[in-house]
């Protein structure tokens, strides 16, 4: 069986691969069975190893870290995606609304369960729609037929 993706297409086995099929424990790093290190020459072999331990180790610095602190993470990199749109020569309020539009998603449907973030959070996508009201009424140069 296969299965198409915008990378190709794959061949997906119909039995699950027994869990031993590769490093067990600690040692296990996860993403390496997507990997045939063994058909790579030593070199490259070497820095797919160091890729994937690396990735492996973000990815437990990610689970030890709040969820909370993670999605504040996410909603300020939004805040950040606004305001770079907001920002441009010339501003595009259409991209900037999306970012907002994300930011304020999470912000508002996720209230309560923000952590000690939230109120920065909640004032920080507040400034954002202020700018973008203020450029809209200004009569911006990036047409946005669905601003209002």
């Amino acid at each position: 069986m296969t299965l198409w993706t915008p990378g190709g297409e794959h061949h997906v086995p119909r039995d699950p691969q027994p869990e031993s099929a590769g490093p067990a424990g600690d040692d296990a790093i996860p993403g390496a069975e997507q990997v045939n290190l063994e058909d790579l020459d030593p070199e490259d072999r070497e820095r797919a190893e160091a890729i994937l331990a690396e990735l492996a180790a973000a990815r437990e610095r990610l689970a030890a870290a709040p969820p909370e602190v993670v999605v504040a993470n996410h909603a300020m990199g939004l805040y950040e995606l606004g305001a770079i749109h907001l920002t441009a020569e010339p501003p595009r309020p259409a991209a900037a609304r999306l970012a907002i539009d994300a930011m304020g998603v999470l912000v508002e449907g996720l209230a309560g369960r923000l952590g000690d973030s939230e109120p920065t959070l909640r004032e920080a996508l507040q400034s954002l729609r202020m700018v973008y009201v203020q450029q809209s009424s200004g009569g911006g140069s990036d047409s946005d037929p669905g601003a209002e």
